[in-house]
């Protein structure tokens, strides 16, 4: 078919050589591994907490010895509230917690006392200790129930006893990923990525250009070839060497780093598939409006850097002013980081669906606008 014969012969020109071997493979291998290494480490990281001990009985000592015990956690006792509170401003800590006056009294009456966390910013440690604060008075909670037809001293030695046994570790709970926010680090990796990936692709476009400026496509109309056979086989082309990039990178990343997305590998991939058409689009709009490959090249890399800039792939948006952030809803490399930030943090297929309708939306207008101005001219070359 000629459309398989003119994509075969895309391939060979864009990464059959050294140079491209070198630039659109290894190159892009070598960055996104050196990004993993960086800022992408699954080592244990102990989050300094700070609290204070109002209690000083037998519940709150327990609260202390079970969060103390915790690998996630370095904890540190400071006096007094106000203390705690001016550390946690001058972030000596990620987080820091109270435990009240009359905490065991309180859950010995069925009562549940407040346990107030300060922190000075939203972050996955002060999620996770909140939920551990919870469940270590709940736990406390729902044994002083059983509790309650006993004498105060005699309700206090047998609570004792329980939380005793639970520090021994014969009462135990299951221990899973919180799974609160993003995986650190993941949205720099993600964006090196998606940079790589349009530089790629913006770069099999402009061969399409060069075969359009110097007559080869023209020539092509010598032999019994259609127009849209010369389409079909420059896309197939295109979305080939992106797509064995992906999976490259992807494969690289998981198997051989052996780095944890903790995103499932088919919507991983569907989501950079889905960015890399996308990104064709732009290409195909762009050098349809300019005649020569260079113009069209210097154009695809002004686009590239500062929309990769915008979109997230070097920093979180988060910390960009407000209208850089509403500008960046118009940017396709938001939401590719978007999709692959909420799969990390635990969302399933259902919680990339609106990201997914904004590349696929994206696409579908880029690409019809790209094949429109892009078209090969069906005129022959003069004889």
């Amino acid at each position: 078919m000629n459309s398989l014969t003119i994509a075969r012969n895309m391939i060979k020109r864009k990464i059959g050589t050294r140079k491209g071997l070198m630039g659109f493979l290894i190159l892009p291998c070598l960055v996104v591994s050196a990004v993993i290494f960086l800022m992408g480490g699954d080592g244990v990281t102990r989050s300094t907490i700070l609290y204070v001990n109002h209690d000083n009985d037998i519940a709150g000592q327990h609260m202390e010895h079970v969060l103390a015990g915790k690998a996630d956690y370095q904890l540190k006792q400071v006096d007094t509230e106000a203390e705690l509170r001016d550390e946690i401003v001058r972030q000596k800590g990620e987080a820091g917690f109270v435990i009240p006056k009359g905490f065991t009294s309180s859950l010995l009456k069925g009562e549940t006392p407040q346990v107030p966390v300060y922190k000075i910013k939203d972050s996955e440690a002060d999620a996770a200790l909140r939920l551990e604060i919870n469940g270590i008075v709940s736990g406390i909670q729902q044994t002083s129930r059983l509790l309650s037809g006993e004498q105060t001293d005699q309700a206090k030695e047998k609570l004792n006893e329980v939380l005793q046994e639970v520090e021994k570790g014969n009462v135990q709970a299951v221990k899973t990923d919180l799974g609160i926010q993003p995986k650190p680090g993941l949205y720099s990796i993600t964006g090196f990525t998606l940079l790589f990936l349009m530089g790629l692709i913006s770069s099999t476009v402009t061969l399409i250009i060069e075969d359009r400026t110097e007559g080869t496509m023209a020539r092509m109309f010598t032999a019994p070839v259609r127009s849209w056979e010369i389409a079909l086989g420059n896309f197939l082309g295109s979305c080939t060497v992106g797509i064995l990039q992906i999976l490259i990178i992807l494969s690289l990343s998981r198997y051989v780093l052996g780095y944890d997305y903790q995103v499932p590998f088919l919507p991983h991939f569907l989501v950079l598939a889905a960015f890399m058409l996308v990104a064709m689009g732009i290409a195909s709009t762009v050098g349809g409006m300019v005649r020569s490959p260079q113009t069209a090249g210097t154009i695809n890399t002004l686009i590239l850097t500062p929309t990769c800039m915008l979109g997230g792939c070097f920093w979180p948006l988060s910390i960009m002013p407000d209208f850089m952030q509403r500008i960046a809803d118009f940017i396709p490399q938001k939401w590719a980081i978007e999709a692959v930030d909420k799969m990390s943090a635990g969302g399933g297929w259902s919680s990339i669906g609106f990201p997914m309708l904004i590349l696929g939306l994206m696409a579908v207008l880029l690409l019809a606008v790209g094949s429109v101005v892009l078209r090969p001219s069906s005129s022959r070359p003069p004889v």
